[in-house]
């Protein structure tokens, strides 16, 4: 019966779609995008006499929820909408607060580079700290720096060839074992490879009961961080994703001495041993932090982008046939780092599809102190969200923006070369993803095995809904049919 209640509960929060993301006929979505686009702007907080400076406009949306479900449904559509709207920096209600949007390259450039100090990771911490509490991405400054120095050691060329070697064993084993005979669900199976490849590479674990608990605790604290109810209540995503927390510091504090005695080439192992040259460590609670943080950051957003581009393959055959020729042609060895960087037709295949559906469409900070982007004023204590998707989408940086074009990233076009953050997939500042590139090589290797062992498509009229509760996952779970090459 435990079994049967657990399974239940899961398939409930595993759902594939929800109301908020029925279908509806364009002509409604267009018309909500609008009242986004037309809504009627007013002040956030007058800026301090004599400053010169411009107040931020923007709207409040419906009472408490703000224009939470909008994002939820709209996503980048959303943010883009309220830039062409208000510009660079606006703001909306969303989740209970008032939240500034910066959007654009220069405004974005402006709150990641922090030159005054201003902005903190604050603004994640409001969203994600009970179930990543210290992660790396939610640390400031001085402290920041330390941390970022030792995980660094985790990071070495030689600690990559070795994830890299157990990512590819690990996606061979699993890619062409998928079924070609009937339509599968992609995002739940790649779901499934990443996960299994952070838990071999990132802990040296294998399938098992253990292994599944730990993954499992892993998907419920991502979900928990976008939930709309806030309380430890049971049957509710805050509620498991509390009992994932705790089941995750379990499992790493019961097997931290022995990673710290040992000699052992995965990231839990790397993180116990990492000391710089100065003879800075971390701490036990450090490791178990950074290992919750790490193995979030690493699966998810290695499976959105998987997903991403395999369906932008699948909608662009003539695309999809290019790159798999040059898969074939790196042969049946096992690819290291350098066979996977040399796919030259996959890798701005990759990019694209990072650019069309950043994993990461947003990040978030908390103003310190009262600042100004782009000559408007920010008052101290302000919750930001950076939407750098929007930048993906600059018609002063991108041309034809809304099209798949994996040639804008071949020498000379480079058009992410137009401003230093007109592509920011990765973040940027120094903040900037620890580990993208790891995450680049993992999705490389999916796509590179993907493209040997299969042939798939879409229909052309298909587009997949994108759920953007937390990170932007498919909402269908991105139904496509693999085929055998010959």
């Amino acid at each position: 019966m435990t079994t049967l209640t657990n399974y239940a509960r899961r398939a409930v929060r595993e759902r594939m779609s929800s109301a908020l993301l029925a279908p509806l006929p364009t002509e409604i979505d267009r018309r909500l995008l609008d009242q986004v686009r037309h809504a009627s702007g007013t002040p956030l907080a007058a800026p301090p006499p004599g400053s010169g400076l411009l107040p931020v406009l923007g709207d409040q949306g419906l009472p408490g929820l703000g224009r939470t479900l909008e994002y939820i449904r709209f996503g980048s559509e959303f943010t883009r909408a309220r830039f062409e709207r208000y510009g660079p920096v606006s703001w909306t209600g969303f989740l209970g607060e008032r939240v500034v949007q910066v959007a654009g390259p220069e405004a974005t450039h402006a709150v990641l580079t922090n030159a005054d100090k201003a902005f903190s990771q604050a603004g994640w911490r409001f969203l994600i700290d009970n179930f990543f509490h210290r992660g790396l991405m939610l640390l400031d400054f001085d402290e920041h720096r330390f941390h970022r120095r030792v995980m660094q050691e985790a990071f070495t060329a030689e600690r990559l060839r070795g994830y890299t070697d157990e990512t590819v064993a690990c996606v061979r084993e699993t890619v062409p074992t998928w079924r070609q005979d009937a339509p599968i669900r992609l995002y739940p199976a790649l779901k499934s490879l990443t996960l299994d490849v952070a838990t071999r590479v990132f802990m040296n674990e294998r399938p098992g009961p253990e292994a599944e608990e730990v993954n499992k605790a892993f998907v419920d604290c991502v979900r928990a961080a976008s939930s709309i109810v806030k309380w430890d209540l049971p049957g509710t995503r805050w509620h498991a994703g509390l009992r994932g927390r705790r089941v995750l510091e379990r499992y790493f504090q019961a097997n931290i001495a022995a990673k710290r005695a040992s000699n052992g080439a995965d990231l839990f192992s790397a993180l116990c041993q990492a000391r710089t040259p100065d003879g800075e460590t971390f701490s036990d609670d450090d490791v178990i932090n950074h290992m919750i943080f790490l193995m979030m950051a690493a699966h998810d957003t290695s499976t959105i982008t998987s997903s991403a581009a395999a369906y932008l393959l699948g909608a662009n055959p003539e695309w999809q046939e290019q790159a798999r020729a040059e898969s074939i042609a790196l042969g049946d060895a096992p690819p290291d780092r350098a066979a996977l960087e040399s796919l030259d037709t996959l890798n701005r295949v990759i990019k694209e599809s990072l650019r069309l559906i950043a994993p990461v469409p947003v990040v978030m900070r908390r103003t310190v102190a009262d600042t100004a982007v782009c000559g408007h004023h920010i008052p101290a204590g302000q919750l930001i969200m950076v939407a750098g998707a929007v930048n993906h989408f600059d018609p002063s940086c991108w041309s034809e923006p809304d099209t798949f074009d994996p040639d804008r990233f071949a020498e000379p076009r480079r058009e992410d070369k137009n401003h230093r953050d007109a592509w920011i997939p990765f973040g940027g500042g120094v903040h900037k993803c620890i580990g993208m590139l790891f995450g680049s090589l993992e999705v490389t290797a999916i796509m590179h095995e993907m493209l040997r062992a299969h042939r798939w498509s879409v229909d052309p009229a298909y587009r997949p809904r994108w759920d953007n509760t937390s990170l932007p996952v498919p909402a269908d779970g991105l139904l496509m049919h693999l085929r055998p090459l010959h």
